[in-house]
């Protein structure tokens, strides 16, 4: 039986952290969902759309990984729902800091609640990518400075247009 993991976030925008578990996801999976979250509660730089456009932009033009192995989708469900339709029993959740982790550990909590059928699990970036964030990512390009180290050229290009 083919392993499909999920790996939901709103990757706005995708940077090489998020990029690191995708990798390391593939080691373990045969494929690696990318979910990104439509929350309308949130306020998001890019809309649904362009990140689903730019993840794969990033993730198959910039960085050359193959299609076969990673499907990109956006959603407005509950994440086990989504799981169900994508038939994953594996949710992918990154931690960077002790910090993360609380929240990490209460929402695997949830979705076990909600399907018990459903296993999280956290892996961690490479070191050189876990202080990385997509807002610090923001933060930065919308203050001039230089984010070639964070993400790929796709999404410093989008990043550059929001911001001019």
């Amino acid at each position: 039986m083919k392993k499909n993991i999920l790996y939901p976030g709103t990757f706005d925008p995708i940077t090489y952290g998020h990029i690191d578990l995708i990798k390391k996801a593939l080691k373990i999976g045969d494929k690696v969902i990318v979910a990104i979250s439509e929350n309308g509660k949130k306020n998001y730089l890019f809309s649904a759309e362009e990140r689903v456009k730019l993840v794969k932009k990033s993730l198959f033009e910039d960085l050359k990984i193959q299609k076969s192995k990673v499907h990109v989708i956006s959603f407005s469900t509950l994440t086990t729902d989504l799981c169900k339709k994508m038939n994953s029993k594996i949710i992918l959740r990154g931690l960077r800091a002790v910090s993360d982790f609380e929240y990490e550990f209460q929402l695997a909590g949830m979705n076990r609640k909600l399907n018990n059928s459903i296993e999280t699990i956290f892996l961690m970036s490479d070191v050189e990518n876990q202080i990385i964030s997509s807002n610090f990512v923001k933060e930065i390009i919308e203050l001039g400075g230089n984010v070639n180290k964070f993400t790929s050229k796709s999404i410093i290009k989008a990043l550059k247009e929001k911001y001019e």
